[in-house]
């Protein structure tokens, strides 16, 4: 991978991965919900404090409302659903696709008839375009 398909979400610490993946699930969010959605949340001056650095870094921008900011990611949702799957795959898969899809579908008990025959014709897709 070149230099410009590096994930952007690599420089975060913990912390900032933390309040990114709060922002994420909830689509924007205020310094008190995103508090309220991490693990032994540090003090609401840190958690503004690491807001603005996630401000400047570009992962995040803020809107007035009323007395509050409300945060929003600048990374489009599933572009960074795309690189935590790529980061999960590498860590934990060695970097493969099947052993990756082999643990979901270890996990997934609640695959309909309808979600088998979606994933079917992928697969019947991928094969007819040579991936």
């Amino acid at each position: 991978m070149g230099k410009k398909d590096n994930d952007p979400f690599d420089e975060l610490s913990r912390r900032e991965r933390q309040i990114m993946d709060v922002v994420y699930r909830l689509e924007e969010a205020t310094t008190s919900e995103v508090m309220a959605g991490i693990p032994d949340p540090p003090s609401i001056n840190a958690v503004r404090r690491l807001m603005a650095i996630l401000e400047e870094k570009g992962h995040l921008q803020h809107e007035w409302r009323g007395p509050r900011h409300v945060f929003f990611p600048t990374v489009p949702r599933n572009t960074a659903a795309k690189h935590a799957l790529e980061r999960v795959r590498k860590t934990f898969f060695g970097g493969s696709a099947v052993h990756a899809m082999a643990a979901l579908f270890d996990q997934s008990n609640d695959l309909s008839k309808d979600d088998l025959e979606m994933l079917s014709q992928m697969i019947d897709q991928a094969k007819k375009e040579g991936r």
